[in-house]
């Protein structure tokens, strides 16, 4: 794995722990409405991520299949899915602002549920980098090094809040500003390794990258609308959450067309 790839799957963990570092710096946690903002911004970036880095490239690469070019994309996305909504069953885990934890009954803390649903949101984005690498090292799916790097840098852009809003409540829940910020980081520690792991199978299966591709874009789709767009809907005000989402999705769709 050359220095280009390692740097470009490492990213996006960067922008994690920049982002918890927040509660060094910051006093209190986010107000409410900055939370949705926030949260919206994250959505924006994953669904325009979705759509131009990873299901048009799949589709892109099967054009030699005529009116059924859409099938690899379609299984893929649905296959995506379906592994989400299966982690989101046996995984035991605490969504913010609800008090009601969703999976398996535990007797884990509060706080690590919540740093459980973080990571589990960031299983999508490791795979999705780690396919689109995939893709340029093969060499054989329309993949250029600039598209690759255009994701990478998306993804870390959205993962930069997403850190902060693990770190601050944390700290404000009694945890110190230490270990806030190494559990806020550590909940993107899982996307370098996810992104690895898929460049490794992707290796063995490169016929399979459509599939692969749709598939990271079904996961990611699947935390956007599960998870992401009902925290940033709730309650009153919620039109700065989709100010936000498309301030997200058109920077991502710019990112992906000037470096792709």
């Amino acid at each position: 794995m050359n220095m280009q790839v390692l740097s470009g799957l490492l990213i996006p963990f960067v922008g994690t722990s920049a982002g918890a570092a927040c509660v060094f710096i910051m006093k209190k946690d986010f107000k409410e409405n900055v939370r949705k903002a926030l949260t919206g911004f994250a959505s924006g970036v994953m669904v325009a991520a979705s759509i131009w880095s990873l299901i048009i490239p799949a589709m892109e690469q099967c054009e030699g299949m005529g009116r059924l070019a859409f099938m690899p994309s379609f299984i893929g996305f649905w296959l995506g899915i379906l592994f989400l909504l299966l982690l989101d069953t046996v995984i035991p885990h605490l969504h913010l602002n609800t008090e009601e934890a969703e999976g398996p009954r535990t007797k884990l803390k509060k706080t690590t549920m919540m740093v459980l649903a973080v990571t589990l949101h960031n299983i999508p984005e490791g795979m999705a980098v780690g396919v689109v690498y995939a893709g340029y090292i093969s060499g054989s799916a329309l993949i250029t090094a600039g598209g690759a790097l255009a994701l990478s840098l998306g993804i870390a852009i959205q993962n930069f809040p997403e850190g902060a809003i693990v770190s601050m409540p944390l700290c404000a829940e009694g945890k110190s500003k230490g270990k806030a910020f190494i559990d806020g980081a550590l909940s993107g520690a899982v996307e370098p390794i996810s992104a690895a792991l898929t460049i490794v199978a992707a290796g063995f299966i490169v016929p399979a990258m459509p599939y692969l591709l749709s598939f990271a874009a079904g996961a990611m789709m699947y935390v956007v609308v599960e998870e992401l767009i009902p925290e940033m809907s709730t309650g009153e005000h919620s039109n700065i959450g989709v100010v936000m989402f498309a301030l997200g999705f058109t920077m991502m769709m710019a990112l992906d067309v000037a470096l792709g």
